[in-house]
């Protein structure tokens, strides 16, 4: 059974109804305007038509009731816009009511009905309602300490090369923005596990990750100081969002498969630094990279193209090292064996060079 009222001319609803044996269902259309928001459902009781007049959350309480994706369910994240582009982040309920300075808007009126529609408050006003992005739920969800913004997230999983059934470990769970992307990107065959050392974050992190993704039995969640050691080994990445990444380059070497990718994020320049000395010192570590993203965004009319006002710029610096076999460290003997070849090579050199 489906319950759906959407913006096309007419929209299917198959009806139950108390009938005889072998009597079937029958799909009738239901008429697209109405402005109370009332529909007349036909249902066939002995061969007899008689008209109802039902609310559309009537839908919603009938127990073996599954709505379209394409509508509004309860529970559902609904993001909804008023004309100056204004952003309010949803749970939709039952009973519920958004209150702002344009109105009342009933949840119930967005519950069994379309996604991408236009619904109007109890002062008139409009606002669309849409479902919410990864990147639109991270910055209106609940917060704890700082998250790494929608910008950072999309470069993180592509310079990570995190890819679907990767086993990815994570240092620093914070309040679920870069979990949630680890997660989409390494799909129901991957893991992730992270180390975590406040343990009050969890409540609200964990919230947040099941809203935007629901129940995730591939992610595991450690308490405890990842400096001090990661018990995986041949593990494929390493993602650390931790204040000093450098005292972790040791174990993140012992724990990643040959050719596994290390990345970091960071704030300022400075930690950059110390990480990547870190890195080179190790001799494990090659292709080592860092990375800034600056954001703008642009308005675009008719008469007029120019980048917006306002935008996002730094939000931090993304390190990157991949995994190998350790480099031959040269002895002091080697390199002056080296030295004095150049020297006699530079001497050649010259002599070549005279004239006789």
């Amino acid at each position: 059974m489906t319950w759906c009222h959407s913006n096309s001319n007419f929209t299917l609803a198959w009806v139950p109804s108390p009938r005889p044996p072998g009597a079937g269902a029958q799909i009738l259309p239901l008429r697209r305007r109405d402005s109370s928001r009332l529909r007349k459902w036909r249902t066939i009781i002995g061969g007899e038509a008689e008209n109802q007049r039902v609310h559309h959350t009537f839908a919603h309480r009938i127990e073996s009731l599954t709505v379209d994706r394409n509508c509004f369910q309860i529970g559902d994240l609904a993001l909804i816009q008023d004309r100056k582009g204004r952003r309010n982040l949803l749970t939709l309920a039952d009973a519920q009511v958004f209150h702002s300075h344009l109105g009342r808007l009933d949840h119930d009126k967005l519950i069994g009905h379309s996604v991408g529609d236009w619904y109007r408050t109890d002062k008139g006003h409009v606002i669309l309602a849409v479902r919410p992005t990864l990147g639109d739920f991270v910055l209106q969800m609940p917060r704890g300490p700082q998250i790494v913004y929608p910008k950072d997230l999309g470069l993180i999983v592509t310079l990570g090369d995190i890819f679907p059934g990767a086993t990815v470990i994570e240092g620093g769970l914070g309040s679920g923005a870069l979990t949630s992307a680890l997660l989409r990107a390494v799909g129901d065959k991957g893991r992730v596990i992270n180390y975590e050392i406040q343990e009050s974050w969890l409540p609200k992190a964990k919230s947040n990750i099941k809203k935007v993704l629901g129940e995730t039995p591939n992610l595991e969640i450690k308490i405890g100081d990842i400096y001090e050691g990661i018990s995986e080994r041949d593990v494929d990445r390493v993602v650390l969002d931790v204040p000093e990444p450098w005292q972790a380059v040791s174990t993140v070497g012992d724990c990643l498969v040959m050719g596994g990718i290390f990345l970091s994020f960071l704030p300022t320049v400075l930690q950059v630094q110390k990480l990547v000395l870190a890195l080179e010192a190790d001799t494990r570590f090659q292709i080592i990279e860092t990375t800034e993203t600056l954001l703008r965004t642009w308005h675009v009319t008719e008469r007029s193209v120019r980048p917006d006002h306002r935008m996002v710029a730094h939000s931090g610096f993304l390190t990157t090292a991949v995994r190998c076999q350790p480099r031959l460290i040269r002895t002091a003997s080697d390199l002056a064996a080296d030295n004095q070849e150049e020297i006699e090579a530079g001497v050649e050199g010259e002599t070549d060079g005279r004239d006789e």
